[in-house]
Order: structure tokens, then sequence, then C-alpha cells
């Protein structure tokens, strides 16, 4: 089992930037895949970004891509978000979430492909 526990959330305004942090429990965090989603008020949970364990292989949702970065560091136990260009309609509560991945390029698209999950960040962004 893991333990994720996000940081680096806050409050910004619109054009700047934050780097989320996720630090992860455990000595097996090179063999998850790991996931950022994103909750905003009154609405479902939906994916942001994806890394593989190896960290070579990621994906993003339209709405970020080209905006926000995701990274890991696995001599650290931590996966980042770096977000740029931030605007109004990012303000959510973001949430890294992992899996046991069966290969080095595997990742997750879906809330139902991950396993675990942390309490999750507030992000908000000001106009």
């Amino acid at each position: 089992q893991v333990q994720l526990v996000e940081s680096g959330g806050g409050l910004v305004q619109a054009g700047g930037s934050l780097r989320l942090s996720c630090a992860a429990s455990g000595r097996t965090f090179s063999t998850y895949a790991m996931g950022w989603f994103r909750q905003a008020p009154g609405k479902e949970r939906e994916f942001v970004a994806t890394v593989s364990r190896s960290g070579d292989n990621t994906g993003y949702s339209d709405s970020v891509k080209g905006r926000f970065t995701i990274s890991r560091d696995n001599a650290k136990n931590t996966v980042y978000l770096q977000m740029n260009s931030l605007k109004p309609e990012d303000t959510a509560i973001y949430s890294c979430a992992a899996r046991s991945a069966a290969t080095a390029q595997s990742t997750g698209f879906t809330r139902g492909y991950y396993d675990y999950w942390g309490q999750g960040t507030q992000v908000t962004v000001s106009s």
C-alpha cells in the first residue's frame, strides 16, 4: 500500500504559475504509474495528467495540454505538476493517484485505473 500527500496549492492570479508536489510513502514508488486529477465545486473529478513509472511517457487532458507539465523523481518518491498560464477555470482541489503498473510505459487516464489517492490540495486562480 502507498500513501500520498499533496502540497503546493494556493491562491494565484490568472496567468500565474504553481507547482504541486505529491509525496509517496514506501519503497516501491518507481513501480507505480501516477496521475493528477482535479475536482471543482459542483463538478465531477476529472483527469488532468498522467506519467508512467519510468517517467518517459506522459499524457494530458486537452484543457491543460501545453500549460501543465507532469514529472516525477523516483529517488525522492515524488511526482510534480507544474502549472503555468493558470486560468480561473483551473480552480479546483487537485489530487494525485497511484497504481502499480505492469509495464514501464503504462499510464492511466481514468479514475477507475488508480488504486490509491491523496487527500488533495486546493488551487484557486483569481481573475
